[in-house]
């Protein structure tokens, strides 16, 4: 399974939709093996599984400004949707494997779940780094004005009249 599906394809699907790092529902129908009418059907069965926090709707603004990311140049191919898509947040995903119940949906679901794992190691690693250069940035911000003053005092040190020789007329 590992093989058919590389893990950079799945990251490339998580988006971050109201703050929070989401999943389309026809993504995941897809990587299950299952039409999206499907995946839906089986989350409106277990609604109680869902809350808002684990899945919502993306409203038509969010939808529209999604697409807009995307540059399409055909409005007319709405993307394959008909209507403002489910998305699933990391807890959601989670609990599909519980209501899409199949050794494919299993396997998926690892996937994906260590897709949002690399995502987080790497925000955190960004945060590291960001705060590294905050630290170094500070700590660099008055050496100019250090540099300047020391620059001023050596060429005022190194006038002639500082160091004892006088000018002939």
């Amino acid at each position: 399974m590992n093989d058919l599906i590389p893990a950079e394809n799945i990251d490339h699907l998580i988006f971050l939709i109201r703050g929070q790092k989401v999943m389309l529902d026809k993504d995941l129908a897809q990587l299950y093996g299952v039409p999206t009418k499907r995946l839906n059907e089986q989350v409106r069965r277990n609604r109680k599984r869902f809350p808002p926090d684990f899945m919502f709707q993306m409203s038509k603004a969010e939808m529209e400004n999604w697409r807009s990311q995307f540059a399409t140049s055909n409005s007319s191919l709405k993307m394959g949707l008909r209507r403002p898509p489910y998305v699933f947040t990391e807890h959601g995903v989670a609990m599909l494997s519980s209501v899409l119940n199949s050794d494919r949906a299993v396997e998926i679901n690892i996937m994906i779940m260590r897709a949002f794992i690399r995502l987080r190691q790497m925000v955190s690693l960004n945060r590291a780094l960001a705060k590294r250069l905050a630290a170094v940035e500070r700590r660099l911000t008055g050496h100019d004005a250090d540099i300047l003053h020391f620059y001023q005092v050596i060429q005022n040190l190194t006038r002639p009249e500082r160091i004892g020789f006088k000018r002939v007329p």
